[in-house]
């Protein structure tokens, strides 16, 4: 092969390249979906009963296209509505933020926070991500950036009535059944201090929430009664290779499970893991793995 066919088989790669980073940044990652999913949680012959799930925003003040879709939601009508965390990527969105949220609100709903609800991102090399050892890298690793209006997002959710489950627990009324929540604050920076949860006995089910879903905080969740786990954090892997999947999950989570409604492992648990609306402000990237929300509709085992 001569050098003239080796130049014109680089410059087809790089231009090959310029046009899927292009897809990914420019196209992919507003291109917002709606997941559907049926969960076999309930007792038999009860009514089935709508959780709309909601990852990862990451919004920025001048994401309107975002805010638009993520406002629109409200008209699904779900039973309850549950927030894994992240949902700020600007010190300055939460006017933005609560626009957006503001008709979701109107529903029941509970929430935890992410590591970026508390501090804002700093950018960092995403091959660093492929060396990241989820048992040694942990909150003495982590790089925090500006300090984010967690306290008013709190105060925000918590004044619609919506339970803060961030290491705590609650029993509401969800689609005319008493629902039993129990949550987490983020593990990936080692703010996790899980004491045990017990069902309440009238409860239908009951649902552990995690921003990050490392399976140490899962197996715990799960050993104590909870039917459905609820988790964010991995994007879906952000970048997927078609035929492959996720390259990681920034966890200790198996990569198969990057995202999607998956049996826990060795529970009679179902998990699901929402690959979430964003992307870290720094990487604005995504490929194969398209934004998204999901409603969960928990139906009879």
């Amino acid at each position: 092969m001569g050098m003239g066919s080796l130049g014109k088989i680089a410059a087809g790669a790089v231009v090959a390249g310029a046009a899927t980073f292009a897809y990914a940044s420019l196209v992919e990652r507003n291109m917002f979906t709606l997941r559907r999913f049926d969960v076999p949680v309930l007792a038999p012959e009860s009514e089935p009963l709508r959780i709309l799930h909601l990852s990862d925003l990451h919004m920025t003040p001048g994401q309107t296209r975002k805010q638009r879709w993520v406002a629109q939601l409200a008209g699904l009508d779900p039973d309850l509505v549950i927030v894994t965390g992240d949902n700020m990527g600007h010190p300055g969105v939460l006017p933005a933020l609560s626009e957006a949220l503001t008709p979701l609100l109107a529903y029941p709903g509970a929430f935890v926070f992410g590591s970026n609800d508390y501090s804002g991102p700093v950018w960092k090399s995403p091959f660093s991500y492929f060396g990241h050892d989820p048992e040694i890298d942990g909150a003495d690793t982590y790089r925090h950036g500006v300090e984010l209006p967690h306290e008013e997002l709190r105060a925000l959710f918590t004044a619609a009535g919506w339970s803060d489950l961030n290491n705590a627990r609650d029993s509401i009324k969800a689609g005319g059944r008493v629902v039993d929540l129990v949550g987490v604050d983020d593990p990936h920076i080692d703010r996790d201090d899980y004491t045990g949860f017990r069902r309440t006995p009238e409860a239908a089910l009951a649902i552990g929430v995690s921003h990050t879903p490392e399976p140490r905080v899962l197996d715990e969740l799960a050993a104590d009664g909870c039917d459905l786990l609820l988790a964010g954090h991995t994007h879906g892997g952000q970048v997927r290779v078609p035929g492959v999947g996720a390259l990681v999950t920034n966890c200790g989570l198996d990569r198969s499970m990057a995202r999607g409604l998956h049996r826990w492992l060795g529970t009679d648990a179902w998990l699901h893991v929402s690959a979430g609306l964003g992307t870290h402000p720094t990487a604005p990237i995504r490929f194969a793995c398209r934004p998204e929300a999901s409603i969960l509709t928990l139906i009879p085992r």
